[in-house]
């Protein structure tokens, strides 16, 4: 990799920052905009409840099974290189989406789209890494995490806005200057480095056995909401993902460079915290998933207000993580992280009270404040305790495991819980038969996040304050989308 390096004080180091915040800040706000699109692509696409679940899943399906090769990739081939490809093919899905005729080729595009966002979503942050001075890179990273989370902020209002105004197509137009901008930025101002000393050949048969796992226990599980666990392609479907799984781990185990260190496990703490990520993820997805369409379908709220009503969630998040983060620290993860998902729990049940004529205000902005307190108590030492559990030159695959889980356990969930919930079909045009679902769903979300806490007390023990010769710096990022690829311990 290049020797140069960069201060974050200089025009250099901003226009660095600003590239990947841009790039980063694209696939950020597509993922909130598109949730709240969502009513108005089904009824203009006649999709039905496995029809929305696959637009969201098709982009998470690609995330989580090539975020971590696509690291190693940009490790090997040129950050930069990767990061500008990422963003050129994540513009170009997303005008593959803007102009998709059907339901079909809506989902091949955010398949595509998931691709692009598992390229840039990595290589963003490990260019900042291997740019700047070490004393600027703890800033530059928590820079970038502001901007994105302000990204991801701003998305319910430029997608209702946008839906609102009859046109959701331009949510994912939008994306097209912004790609412009960012790759001009990028060739301009970002060096490009690469680890001279990576050795090995990329994991890309464990990358096709997860993408196969993933996908078919995805199909599955959709699949099973409309035609039942005896359907013979819902059980082929089923039993191809498990054979892929099993397959996936026995090439990871035996692999000389694999993508996924198993023995990384070894460690209860980080295996804990990847377990409550699981539930709390998984939980915290299939939730704001259903209740921005919930709020326009069964309440009617516009699509601008419908996003919005989550707003709190990441002002809270962006207020309050470093707080949580310091108080961590002092008293160990153990509390926080056992606290912070039963308040989320507690949060899901609020939403039990939303139902026709109830106000925003006294039914919904509860629920979503204790539900955002929740993820504050919970997502940064969460954050903290993944890295710290493993030793420094370690960090950046432990944060890349964490974030690959986090996914998948959103991308499964969705999957599951409306199935588990009944919301199949056309449920979610029956203001009567969603409400009756969607409250269901809402408490096997808080039995998860609940589920979470039981974890963290077991697993993180008295013991789980960071080692003394960690220096763990707290970010704020969006906790809707996963917790950041990298912290600024990861080696250059």
């Amino acid at each position: 990799m290049t020797d140069e390096r960069i201060a974050l004080g200089t025009a250099r180091g901003r226009w660095v920052l600003a590239a990947t915040a841009l790039g980063s800040g694209m696939a950020f706000l597509d993922g909130t905009v598109v949730n709240v699109a969502l009513p108005a692509m089904g009824e203009d696409l006649n999709a039905d409840m496995a029809g929305l679940q696959w637009i969201v899943n098709g982009y998470m399906l690609m995330l989580a099974a090539l975020v971590l090769l696509s690291g190693s990739l940009g490790d090997r081939l040129g950050r930069r290189r990767t990061f500008v490809v990422g963003v050129i093919w994540f513009a170009a899905a997303s005008v593959v989406c803007a102009i998709a005729p059907n339901l079909e080729v809506m989902i091949a595009g955010r398949v595509l789209q998931g691709i692009g966002g598992a390229l840039l979503t990595p290589g963003s942050l490990a260019i900042l890494q291997t740019t700047f001075q070490h004393s600027d890179r703890g800033k530059a990273v928590g820079t970038w995490s502001g901007l994105t989370s302000v990204a991801a902020a701003v998305g319910p209002f430029v997608g209702g806005s946008l839906v609102d105004s009859g046109s959701w197509q331009l949510i994912f137009l939008l994306n097209v200057p912004l790609a412009l901008v960012t790759v001009l930025v990028t060739l301009r101002h970002v060096p490009e480095t690469r680890d001279e000393e990576a050795a090995g050949k990329l994991d890309v048969n464990g990358a096709i056995l997860a993408t196969v796992g993933l996908a078919g226990v995805t199909y599955g599980l959709i699949s099973a909401g409309d035609h039942g666990f005896g359907d013979a392609m819902v059980l082929t479907s089923l039993a191809i993902g498990v054979v892929a799984f099993v397959a996936f781990i026995e090439v990871e185990r035996r692999g000389a460079y694999p993508m996924l260190p198993l023995n990384i496990f070894a460690n209860r703490r980080f295996t804990g915290a990847n377990l409550v990520t699981v539930v709390v993820y998984g939980a915290l997805g299939t939730a704001t998933f259903l209740v921005v369409v919930y709020l326009q379908t069964a309440l009617h709220y516009s699509a601008l207000w419908a996003g919005a009503a989550l707003l709190p969630m990441t002002v809270l998040m962006l207020g309050l993580s470093g707080y949580a983060g310091g108080l961590a620290d002092r008293i160990g993860p153990r509390i926080p992280m056992t606290v912070g998902p039963v308040l989320m729990a507690g949060g899901f049940l609020l939403m039990l009270r939303i139902n026709t004529g109830t106000s925003y205000y006294t039914a919904v902005l509860p629920a979503v404040v204790l539900l955002g307190l929740g993820l504050v108590a919970t997502v940064a030492p969460l954050t903290a305790t993944v890295l710290s559990s493993v030793e420094d030159h370690h960090a950046g695959i432990a944060s890349g495991v964490n974030n690959a889980v986090a996914r998948s356990a959103q991308l499964m969930a969705v999957a599951a819980i409306p199935m588990a919930a009944g919301i199949t079909g056309d449920a979610y045009r029956d203001p009567v038969a969603f409400h009756n679902g969607f409250g269901h769903a809402l408490w096997i979300s808080a039995v998860l996040a609940a589920a979470g806490g039981v974890i963290a007390w077991v697993t993180l023990g008295d013991r789980g304050v960071p080692r003394k010769h960690d220096v763990v710096h707290h970010h704020t990022h969006c906790a809707l989308e996963a917790p950041p690829y990298a912290d600024s311990r990861t080696p250059s």
